[in-house]
Order: structure tokens, then sequence, then C-alpha cells
């Protein structure tokens, strides 16, 4: 069953992600940067639903089904993946090590703070992976900025979605009982 949730999420990341770039056509700045990138919200929920060695994966698999999508090389393609799937990662550790803890998934204030350290970690990994393979390319914060914001638009948006199908499920008499258990 897990194994079918891990490849569920893989083929849901490169869906969410064709559906952004159709449905959000208007906030893109350019093809690695949206005002609104629902995807960074699968990221970290990979992340914390399955864990840290099962969360990754399974972005690095939606990731691979997405490679034909790129309009760039294999090797920059294979890099914006490793982006994609270690800065959830890395924000994750970077929670644990500030906070000597790990994330309570009940406390909206961890999952606040999570998102917020993920947005700009994964805006400052992308940015700085671009600027070592395409030295001609300065660092511009302007577009580390829009990719902070469209990563945090897009978590929030898929948070409140998923508040909403969570509600509607119990209204429909599937129950979640009792706080989940964190993965991480």
């Amino acid at each position: 069953m897990y194994l079918l949730l891990i490849l569920a999420l893989a083929v849901l990341y490169p869906a969410t992600h064709i559906f952004n770039g159709w449905l959000f056509e208007f906030a893109t700045i350019n093809d690695h940067i949206s005002l609104i990138y629902l995807p960074a919200f699968l990221r970290l929920t990979n992340l914390l639903v399955l864990g840290p060695v099962f969360g990754t994966l399974t972005t690095i698999l939606g990731g691979l089904l997405l490679i034909a999508n790129f309009q760039e090389s294999l090797g920059l393609a294979l890099l914006n993946i490793a982006c994609s799937s270690a800065s959830p990662l890395i924000a994750l550790m970077g929670f644990r090590i500030y906070f000597k803890r790990g994330v309570q998934l009940s406390d909206l204030r961890d999952l606040a703070a999570l998102t917020l350290i993920y947005c700009i970690c994964n805006s400052l990994v992308h940015h700085s992976v671009w600027l070592v393979t395409q030295p001609a390319q300065a660092f511009n914060a302007q577009e580390a900025a829009w990719m902070f914001i469209g990563d945090l638009n897009g978590a929030l948006i898929g948070a409140y979605l998923l508040k909403a199908l969570i509600d509607f499920m119990e209204k429909r008499g599937i129950n979640f009982l009792g706080p989940s258990q964190p993965k991480n």
C-alpha cells in the first residue's frame, strides 16, 4: 500500500506542475518561476507524509516523470530535480537543528515556520545552482524573491485545498480521528 501511495504522489507531482502552468499562466515569470506554484506544496507534503527518505524519493520520481516537459539540457533538468528534492529536506533538517525537535504536524506554527524555511531554502538552492552552472547569468535577487513568493503562495493554496478536502470528507462520514504521527 505504501508503494502505491509513493507512486500516486509521484504521478501527482508532474500532473500538478503541468496543471499549474496552464491554470496560472498569467503568473508565470519565466520557465522556472511562477508567482503561484502548487507543486511546492506537494514537495513538502511528500516529506511530511512519507518521511525524509520516501518523501524525497517521491519528489525525485515525480521530477523524473516531468523531465520530458523541460526545455533544457538533461544535466540542468537533473540538477533542478535535485534542488527541488533537496530543498524540503534541508528545510526539515534546519527546522530540527534550530528548534531541537521534529515538526509537530498538528501545530500550525510548526507548519508555518517549516513552510517559510522551505520557501527561502528552495529559492536560494535553485538560484545558487543556476549561478554555478550558468556563470554568465548573474544572481538575480528579484527572481529569487519571485520564486519564494510563488512557492509560498503554492504551499498556502495547497494547504487550504487539502484542508477543504479533509473537511468535505469528514462531512461525508470519513473521519480522521486522533492526531497524526509525524513521519519525520
